[in-house]
């Protein structure tokens, strides 16, 4: 690690910055400051010299200059809605924190080439609502989205409830404006479908959670705005009918499924016993629940026959045994809450364990099962909450504390990691489907990535942020501990 800068040059850096972007660009009283020290769970909290919210790209630019040229750390930040702690500060070493809370424009909509340019502190929902005001769909949709800023959402390549249909992040971007670690701009906001001139370099900034660059702006693509959804609630009695109802809806459909999302009775009860409003959809209790969705843009499709189909073909399949489909906006939001119910609803029940994994769609019964044995095996009266987007093989595998706990159950957490990723591995899958490596996961990766691509990480790092300035601390375990840890892995 570079030495830290000394106080003077500290003290002259932050001046430098502050008359940058002016008396309404900086933050530096305690309560001001503290919002952007903690993540919203708690779990980490740093110590910042300032907060700097810029107010364009070039502000961007000369404020990172400054801090390469006095070694000073600059972490990134968006809505600060993650859950890895990747937007949080070092306790440590001497930083700063960018927001680009200030950079909110929506720079342009071309609704015949299908896509939007804005800035990276747009947030979610506002960039959706532009792409509707265009008669365009952007289609990521996350529980975050009335706060989080997609600058974070492209740092983290995030996914959501439509990745089945839409891809994440990385499919939905066609180009990236970035500031290097140096303070140089990479503009490659082109609005282009295809452009093979090398290296597909908008590609190393997504998901790389703002330690190479700081994305500034972005092109994305938009969709034809659906005017004909439907939507239905299953019941199912083994997870392994999950993936053949998937498999057969993509069929029958011509894969117009927008999402299948699955939940099991346990997710079901929490959220209506804990969450106001929220019903169960369908008499009686089964093991498993699937609730999918079919969308056009073609105002004369019958999305409602065809779902309906899919049900019928399903039940004569025997693959569900009880469905009811939506007949108005306000049944369909119904179902939806059930399922954007669970997050909140775990905290009712006391602290939990929770993994966001993916493995292929065929694996996730694998999976499950195996998983579930293997906690149950360790800890008999936890609570496993296995939920997720099954269309991509994102599964959010939660392990809820037994009845009673006195509080230390979290504190088990790394020794039920090992049980989970293991499983993970074993099954070719990803230790982090759409929530990143932050801090949380940092030092698994050192032991569930090879060490061919923990090395070719580490020398892009290096030639990209020589000085290790850019958000310290997140993502690459330290290369001697991954070396170490994957040696003693394979003992």
């Amino acid at each position: 690690m570079p030495a830290a800068p000394e106080a003077d040059a500290i003290r002259r850096a932050l001046d430098a910055i502050k008359s940058v972007v002016g008396p309404t660009g900086w933050l530096d009283a305690p309560d001001d400051v503290a919002p952007y020290l903690q993540e919203q769970r708690g779990l980490y909290r740093g110590e910042t010299c300032l907060v700097v919210r810029p107010a364009s790209t070039d502000e961007v630019s000369r404020v990172v200059a400054i801090c390469a040229d006095s070694g000073l750390a600059v972490t990134p930040q968006g809505g600060n809605t993650g859950l890895c702690g990747a937007g949080v500060p070092s306790e440590s070493q001497p930083n700063i924190v960018l927001s680009l809370a200030r950079m909110r424009s929506v720079r342009a909509v071309d609704a015949p080439n299908f896509t939007i340019t804005m800035d990276a502190g747009c947030v979610l929902a506002d960039i959706q609502q532009a792409a509707a005001d265009a008669d365009r769909l952007f289609p990521l949709s996350l529980g975050a989205e009335g706060s989080c800023q997609i600058g974070g959402n492209l740092s983290t390549n995030a996914g959501g409830i439509q990745v089945l249909r839409y891809g994440n992040m990385r499919e939905l971007t066609l180009g990236l404006e970035v500031v290097l670690p140096d303070g140089s701009v990479l503009d490659s906001l082109r609005a282009l479908r295809k452009d093979n001139t090398g290296y597909d370099l908008k590609q190393l900034f997504i998901g790389a959670e703002g330690t190479l660059g700081i994305i500034t702006a972005a092109t994305l693509r938009l969709f034809p705005r659906p005017v004909q959804t439907a939507t239905a609630y299953a019941a199912l009695s083994r997870i392994e009918d999950v993936i053949a109802l998937l498999t057969m809806s993509r069929r029958l459909t011509a894969d117009q499924l927008t999402a299948f999302e699955f939940v099991p009775r346990f997710a079901v009860d929490i959220a209506t016993r804990h969450i106001a409003n929220t019903r169960d959809p369908l008499p009686g209790t089964a093991p498993w629940y699937v609730l999918m969705e079919v969308s056009s843009s073609a105002g004369e499709a019958d999305m409602h026959g065809l779902l309906e189909n899919v049900l019928t073909q399903a039940m004569d399949a025997g693959l569900v045994t009880d469905a009811v489909m939506a007949t108005s906006d306000a049944q369909r939001l119904g179902m939806w809450k059930v399922r954007e119910a669970l997050v909140e609803a775990q905290r009712f029940e006391g602290a939990s364990i929770k993994f966001d994994v993916s493995v292929p769609v065929t694996s996730i019964p694998d999976f499950v099962h195996t998983a579930t044995a293997a906690c149950l095996t360790r800890e008999p009266t936890l609570r496993v909450l296995a939920f997720g987007h099954c269309g991509d093989g994102n599964v959010h595998f939660n392990l809820a504390a037994p009845p009673g706990d006195d509080g230390s159950f979290i504190e088990r957490s790394d020794e039920f990691a090992t049980l989970v990723f293991d499983i993970v591995r074993s099954l070719r899958g990803s230790i982090s489907a759409e929530h990143g490596i932050g801090r949380t996961k940092r030092e698994a990766m050192g032991i569930y990535k090879s060490a061919t691509e923990l090395a070719l990480m580490h020398r892009l790092k290096a030639a990209i942020d020589p000085l290790a300035i850019m958000n310290p601390g997140k993502v690459l375990p330290q290369a001697e501990s991954a070396a170490g840890t994957h040696e003693r892995k394979q003992r």
